[in-house]
């Protein structure tokens, strides 16, 4: 070959596009995700992808600044919500688009992006050619007993009680076997022995509310697993974060919170007629599940601290939080943008 071929051509492969693939290696899949990505980033035109294994001491956010960087067009995470969360607090504010392959159990904000969770190839696909949508982060700032403060990142749904106490209580082999269902099995263990706890919280600086909680959630999206809207009104991208106060009182308060959210959330508030029902059964002047929404929130545990957890990932525990809501802060490859 000619010398001008081959600078030619060295000009060529240096001009096509870069992928990084930040990946959890523990997850199942591994090898078809390698095997899939390299194929489909030759037929995308993409340079040989970079490869970038999470870490237990770093899920990925470290990765993320990494290919920031090193100036890649497309940033790939494969893994769970813990791990597309930490490239995203690596990636937040950046511009750099990033698509998911989704290798967890729970797989929350790829399902509320109806990106596929159960075909490697189709979430491939999707991560190099799908269109970009500017979702929203939540950032976190907390506070331990101890005093120390830490910050982080949330795509999905923080919680303060009883579901944190669930999520740390998950029996990681049969997650592992069942997926989202051994929150099922954790939450019939955890629930019997909770107790509520007193807090004071407030949204956009405004009334301070004192309440005795089983749990607090602060929401980015409302859809968990099986169907369930827990919170109607969130969306991802409308710049705002939902937060929804547990307050049952005994257990009929949390046949009430159930009601709520499997049969007139997802059921009757898709109707005008289901809409009447629940004014006449009262479901509107119930106060087991209480809802708030707007650009942050505080809280403040009253008396000790109570379990903390992200995205599902257990976070210990915690005597308060600030949530603040950055919009549009990370530029999401999804399948269609209605």
């Amino acid at each position: 070959m000619a010398r001008g071929e081959k600078q030619r051509g060295a000009e060529a492969a240096h001009s096509r596009q870069r992928v990084a693939v930040i990946y959890n290696p523990s997850k199942q899949g591994v090898q078809t995700l390698r095997t899939t990505i390299v194929r489909v980033a030759e037929l995308q035109g993409f340079a040989t992808p970079i490869w970038l294994e999470t870490t237990v001491e770093d899920p990925g956010k470290g990765m993320a600044v990494e290919a920031r960087e090193a100036g890649v067009d497309l940033v790939i995470a494969a893994g769970g919500d813990g791990t597309v969360r930490s490239v995203a607090a690596g990636l937040r504010d950046s511009g750099l688009p990033v698509g998911i392959v989704p290798l967890g159990t729970g797989n929350l904000f790829a399902r509320n992006l109806d990106i596929p969770v159960n075909d490697i190839s189709d979430a491939v696909v999707l991560a190099f050619s799908g269109f970009a949508r500017a979702v929203d982060v939540l950032a976190i700032d907390l506070t331990r007993p101890n005093g120390d403060t830490e910050s982080h990142t949330s795509l999905v749904m923080s919680g303060i009680g009883i579901d944190a106490a669930m999520i740390s209580s998950t029996n990681p082999e049969l997650k592992k076997r069942v997926g989202w269902l051994a929150y099922v099995d954790a939450g019939l263990r955890a629930l019997p022995a909770s107790k509520p706890y007193r807090a004071v919280y407030r949204t956009d600086a405004g009334r301070l509310h004192h309440s005795k909680v089983s749990t607090i959630l602060v929401a980015n999206l409302g859809y968990l697993p099986g169907n369930i809207e827990l919170i109607p009104d969130a969306e991802l991208d409308d710049g705002r974060l939902d937060v929804a106060v547990l307050q049952p009182r005994n257990w009929i308060g949390w046949l009430f919170i159930w009601r709520k959210v499997a049969w007139e959330n997802r059921v009757l508030s898709k109707s005008d007629l289901g809409r009447q029902i629940i004014d006449l059964t009262g479901g509107k002047r119930r106060r087991e599940i209480v809802y708030s929404r707007g650009r942050s929130v505080e809280i403040e545990i009253v008396e000790g601290a109570e379990e903390f957890e992200i995205d599902g990932d257990e976070f210990g525990t915690i005597v308060s939080a600030r949530f603040t809501v950055d919009p549009a802060a990370l530029i999401v490859r999804v399948p269609s943008l209605d």
